[in-house]
């Protein structure tokens, strides 16, 4: 049972571990919403990504949690860096309206064997999703 017990938090502790120095993006920040039509609006959110100079992880990624969204419609990802854009994306929202988008912040070169930092620094990164408007049906 000891046994079973250590190996249970271990994970749990791993997965925390992951997660707090995993480099992503989650949508929590300065929200818009602008009309389209009638039917649908768009949502811009804006959130800050900073990868720290020391990172050693090759994937960084931008999610959103379930939400309401409009069928059809992809959410775009925007990364700039001050005003220069650095990184555009698009990516399908799956059915219960959460979207995750992954992208790598370094790489190895193959001739060097070098690190080759993709990402560094502060970003500000841009999502745009299609919603219903609140007097619509999704």
């Amino acid at each position: 049972m000891k046994a079973k017990f250590t190996v249970i938090a271990s994970m749990v502790l791993l997965t925390i571990v992951v997660g707090l120095t995993a480099p992503t993006a989650t949508a929590e920040n300065s929200t818009t919403v602008t009309p389209i039509n009638d039917e649908i609006s768009i949502q811009k959110t804006i959130i800050p990504m900073d990868i720290p100079e020391d990172n050693t992880f090759p994937w960084g990624s931008v999610r959103g949690e379930a939400s309401t969204f409009a069928e059809k419609y992809p959410v775009i990802i925007q990364i700039y860096k001050g005003e220069d854009p650095v990184h555009f994306a698009q990516v399908d929202v799956k059915g219960d309206g959460s979207f995750e988008y992954k992208f790598r912040i370094r790489n190895v070169d193959a001739h060097t064997g070098e690190v080759v930092k993709i990402f560094e620094g502060h970003y500000d990164v841009s999502i745009f999703k299609v919603i219903p408007n609140p007097n619509e049906k999704a």
